[in-house]
């Protein structure tokens, strides 16, 4: 890998709390017209939801579509507690959905009828990431599948000597899916070199580290555990200043 380390880290995942009555309300909170900034911080108990069927279970609804602004999935932060978990996980057979746990990776199709059971004696925390699947005459909906980071090699891009990688869990010539979940790492110092502008709409949720991200014409300090919401077109790059990696 061109000389850089690009093994897997540490992921961020929020435990809720509440900040004292002291807490300045100084944030980096912020919401526009093509993009939003859910920072760590604002990860409380009380701004958290409850779904049917879903036993001793909450979640932070952090994207879901909003007309005029990204319109085609949401993305909710799981815990579950020991015990807790669903037996009618998913209620709208139109819906695929990914589930990016700490070390693993399940894309489930629609109508796959899923269950999820915590069996462990501690939270579960995990991404759930669910959309109406788009399907196109001739094609089959694509097999569920479990993957994890540690088996799938990152790919450099061209020209980076190693400081930009993508681990890609689905191969993207693979027409049958119509979202992708990747994981991206910038080593220190590592940037996307130029405004990328395009069709997709993304959440990107930072596992490990911190750097500046230009969104739209703002430029963003961002750090693991939060969050970037970005609609169609939302010009976007960054800089991974260190020290350590950026993914």
């Amino acid at each position: 890998m061109g000389g850089n380390d690009n093994t897997v880290g540490a992921y961020y995942a929020p435990k809720g709390g509440l900040p004292p009555q002291t807490q300045l309300l100084t944030d980096r909170a912020m919401f526009t017209e093509s993009y939003a900034v859910i920072p760590k911080g604002c990860f409380s108990d009380i701004v958290t939801s409850f779904l049917p069927f879903w036993e001793q279970t909450r979640l932070w609804v952090i994207a879901r579509p909003l007309s005029g602004f990204a319109e085609t999935f949401s993305q909710y932060i799981m815990e579950v507690q020991p015990g807790g978990g669903s037996d009618r996980a998913e209620m709208d057979d139109t819906a695929e959905g990914v589930l990016f746990v700490v070390e693993g990776y399940a894309f489930l199709p629609p109508k796959s009828g899923w269950t999820l059971r915590n069996n462990s004696s501690e939270a579960a925390r995990f991404h759930w990431v669910r959309k109406a699947y788009e399907s196109v005459p001739g094609l089959d909906a694509p097999e569920a599948f479990f993957a994890n980071e540690k088996d799938i090699e990152p790919r450099e891009m061209p020209d980076t000597n190693g400081a930009w990688a993508t681990t890609r869990f689905v191969d993207p010539t693979d027409v049958r899916h119509d979202m992708h979940v990747n994981i991206v790492t910038f080593q220190p110092g590592g940037i996307i070199p130029f405004a990328e502008t395009h069709v997709m709409e993304h959440g990107l949720y930072v596992l490990e580290g911190k750097a500046v991200y230009r969104l739209n014409q703002d430029w963003v300090e961002v750090e693991a555990g939060d969050f970037m919401w970005l609609r169609a077109f939302c010009p976007q790059a960054c800089y991974a200043g260190g020290p350590g990696k950026f993914r």
